[in-house]
């Protein structure tokens, strides 16, 4: 690597060393994950100098296109979803690593189009299969990648939901193992991919102050919560077969709630992670139907698709718990759910309170529940700690106070990958540190057996609402942290000539 192409990509925040040169094969390259969050983001990565300098991308899908309307409608994605300005010189590098053929044409037209994107990188490079396809087509095209002779050299990516229940997980693992190792295949989750999710891991481990109160004797319960403005966006189809459990919580908030109740791995690794990740699903106590509440939004039923009897649960709300020794009898109080105020990916854990007050009555202490230390896992990552603090003044009278962080006021907010972009650029590198395990999926879909077996009923909520009333006896006598009481703060501008640099409010 020359220097100017060296400190071009220190001054993008490139800290990891680009993967093997590689073929990406993107199956479902005319879909919509592929326009909106694939294709911008793999631009992305090539104008942070992460993609390989030896990369060709060959697209596939059901659309009929040419490789000059593959890259059409590559540059149409990209200008409308890239977060960055692209240059005519950074459009023109990325379209030269463009090629399509279409799905229908079968195996050998995908392995002559891999073969002619091979011999433009010269030698042999390795291969990573990128699965954006409905559930339904994933193992077709797990036989076609066969079929074409495309499994030597070569990783894939799967998208959730990996089975729903044990029996189809189970099943799809075995008929993935018949033709990929388990090392070769990642079952993505961008949710992990988040850089505030892994923030969880700094915060946790590189701190001595947050360690040592990293259990059940300082934590009195943990949220986390993922409501959803959206409703159905035209997938009643896919919905109707899985509904929020299967849809957010297996695949998703279970996967958050490992990174939060995980042992100190022995090392910063792949490996040394996921077993420390699965020790948390083999810890966790079945699922109680009890403890869940399943709601459905009112007009679901009228949605195009969607049965007039659906029982097909939009929100979930549920108590998980974990049995060992960090965290015996605390709860993790988990709810997602589509049409909710707002859009979120919240996790907050709540500190025990003091077991007895000095302060005198009507200090204010108590009034505002307990000290809360809060993880936004939006695109720009937030942290807030929250605690009680004496109002200026006469007398002792408390107010709650928070110390708040977020990346947007640091000079590294540019350097941030979207989740998608850092899963592609750790599937090429080989790293599983952010993916589910065949035995973790397995696992967490054999806790979730009593619950499905035994499904409450729905409950109706009205959209533009927090859910069925029955949520707030789920958490009692404690409260739902979301919605917010108070607004994270903005950073401004500081006001003085040597800086440019967002200031916090």
């Amino acid at each position: 690597m020359d220097r100017a192409n060296s400190d071009s990509k220190e001054a993008r925040g490139a800290t990891i060393t680009p993967p093997d040169p590689h073929v990406l094969v993107l199956f479902g390259a005319a879909g919509d994950l592929a326009r909106r969050k694939l294709l911008p983001g793999l631009l992305h990565l090539d104008q942070a100098g992460l993609l390989p300098g030896a990369c060709q991308i060959v697209g596939s899908s059901l659309e009929d296109l040419s490789d000059e309307d593959f890259m059409s409608f590559t540059q149409e994605a990209c200008a409308k979803f890239s977060r960055s300005t692209i240059s005519d010189e950074e459009w023109s590098r990325f379209a030269e690593r463009l090629s399509y053929v279409p799905q229908d044409q079968g195996a050998e037209a995908l392995a002559a189009a891999v073969d002619r994107a091979e011999k433009v990188l010269g030698g042999e490079p390795r291969r990573l299969h990128y699965l954006s396809v409905p559930p339904k087509a994933a193992l077709p095209v797990v036989q076609t990648i066969a079929e074409a002779g495309l499994v030597e050299r070569s990783r894939i990516v799967m998208e959730k939901p990996f089975g729903t229940d044990l029996d189809s997980a189970r099943s799809l693992n075995a008929r993935l193992h018949e033709t990929f190792a388990e090392v070769q295949i990642f079952r993505i989750d961008h949710f992990l991919g988040k850089e505030a999710a892994q923030n969880i891991l700094a915060f946790r481990f590189a701190n001595g102050l947050f360690e040592p109160i990293w259990n059940r004797n300082h934590i009195d319960h943990v949220q986390i919560d993922v409501p959803e403005e959206l409703g159905l966006e035209n997938r009643a189809a896919f919905y109707e077969s899985t509904g929020a459990y299967k849809d957010m919580v297996v695949t998703h908030l279970f996967q958050v709630l490992a990174f939060v109740a995980m042992e100190p791995p022995t090392a910063l690794a792949p490996d040394a992670i996921g077993v420390e990740k699965n020790k948390v699903f083999r810890s966790m106590s079945p699922i109680d139907p009890h403890e869940v509440v399943r709601g459905q939004y009112n007009g679901y039923r009228h949605e195009p698709g969607v049965a007039a009897d659906s029982e097909t649960d939009t929100f979930v709300a549920l108590k998980a718990e974990i049995d060992n020794w960090r965290w015996a009898g605390v709860p993790f109080y988990l709810r997602t759910g589509k049409r909710m105020p707002e859009g979120a990916r919240i996790i907050s854990l709540a500190f025990r309170e003091p077991p007895q007050s000095m302060f005198p009555p009507h200090s204010g202490v108590g009034v505002h529940g307990p000290d809360h230390l809060t993880f936004d896992l939006a695109e720009a990552s937030k942290v807030s700690l929250s605690f009680y603090g004496k109002r200026p003044g006469t007398g002792m009278k408390l107010d709650k106070l928070s110390l708040q962080f977020s990346l947007d006021e640091t000079e590294n907010e540019g350097n941030v990958l979207e989740a998608y972009e850092r899963l592609i650029h750790d599937a090429m590198r080989g790293d599983h540190t952010l993916f589910t395990t065949a035995e973790g999926i397995e696992r967490l879909w054999e806790v979730s057996t009593p619950l499905l077996e035994d499904l409450p009923p729905v409950r109706r909520y009205q959209p533009g609402t927090w859910g069925p009333n029955a949520i707030h006896q789920l958490i009692a006598p404690n409260a739902w942290r979301l919605p917010f009481e108070r607004t994270w703060r903005s950073a401004r501008p500081q006001v003085h000539s040597s800086a440019s640099e967002p200031e916090p409010g």
